[in-house]
């Protein structure tokens, strides 16, 4: 994820990152995209591509310059590149930007239409050297900056006039928020805890679906199919969602003033209905189109 303090030059930005996750201030979130990239296949690609444009409301993004900030496992910022957009890919981990250099090893060798690059969406000055863009998406990142409305902000800030601002943000539950939070902190400070809390987390989370589709004939039918969902994975998913770290959460209310306020409309919302998981937001920077 994109996350992290400004910092002004690369080999600084990958000592902050190396500092902070020693330090158990934050988690770390290219070895967990690392991982997935292991089990990656087209089919999840292909559901990656399928729910980007469902939100967009675009199938074609042919010419398009697409900024994804937190870009994590560089899936998405592939989706966008196979969907025609011209892309920049963004990451404070330096093991998240070695997987989307990794992903366009893969798929796109030598391709000029998509960059990769290293910094924080904290870090004004950086964001503002890479000028503005089409569509700007940032996806279940902007809450684990350790300061959540700056970098939406900063990030709002990159979206030229009538263009498209796609961000995710995790659903504030109230109390349950708070206890989520504690698990986290104790994830990234105390190592020897980790099995526990991520055998805790899966009976949790995972226990009264998995009896519920025993229940129907189907037995881990939803872990199964759970790649649909984005093209995730079940597992790495648990592991991000327990080790996120640092974490911050809004109601979507909150966010859809948040971004009125500085000039943008709504233009399509996904609720987690009131759940655990993120809220989705595409909203049009409703300043005239640049001429």
């Amino acid at each position: 994820m994109a996350n992290g303090h400004p910092e002004k030059s690369g080999e600084g930005r990958r000592a902050s990152a190396e500092r902070e996750i020693e330090a158990g201030q934050r988690f770390e979130f290219g070895r967990n995209w690392s991982a997935y990239l292991e089990g990656l296949d087209e089919a999840r690609i292909v559901e990656a591509e399928r729910s980007m444009t469902t939100m967009l409301g675009r199938c074609d993004l042919s010419g398009a310059r697409f900024l994804d900030l937190g870009c994590g496992s560089g899936l998405f910022s592939l989706a966008a590149r196979r969907l025609g957009a011209r892309v920049h890919s963004v990451d404070f981990d330096p093991r998240s930007v070695a997987c989307a250099a990794e992903l366009r090893r893969r798929y796109h060798p030598d391709d000029g239409g998509w960059t990769i690059g290293q910094g924080s969406v904290l870090d004004a000055d950086y964001l503002a050297s890479l000028g503005r863009f089409d569509i700007v998406y940032s996806w279940g990142v902007l809450h684990h900056t350790g300061d959540m409305w700056r970098a939406i902000d900063q990030v709002a800030k990159r979206v030229r006039a009538g263009g498209t601002l796609y961000i995710s943000i995790y659903n504030d539950q109230g109390r349950r928020s708070r206890l989520w939070t504690a698990v986290k902190r104790t994830y990234n400070r105390r190592p020897m805890s980790r099995p526990l809390l991520l055998g805790g987390a899966l009976l949790l989370l995972w226990g009264p679906i998995t009896v519920r589709d025993a229940m129907r004939g189907r037995p881990f039918r939803s872990w199964r199919r759970y790649g649909q969902t984005r093209g995730m994975s079940a597992w790495r998913d648990l592991v991000d969602w327990v080790g996120g770290y640092p974490f911050a959460v809004a109601k979507p209310e909150a966010v859809f003033d948040f971004c009125r306020e500085r000039g943008f409309s709504l233009v399509k919302l996904k609720t987690c209905a009131g759940g655990h998981g993120c809220n989705e937001f595409v909203f049009t920077n409703a300043a005239p189109p640049d001429s």
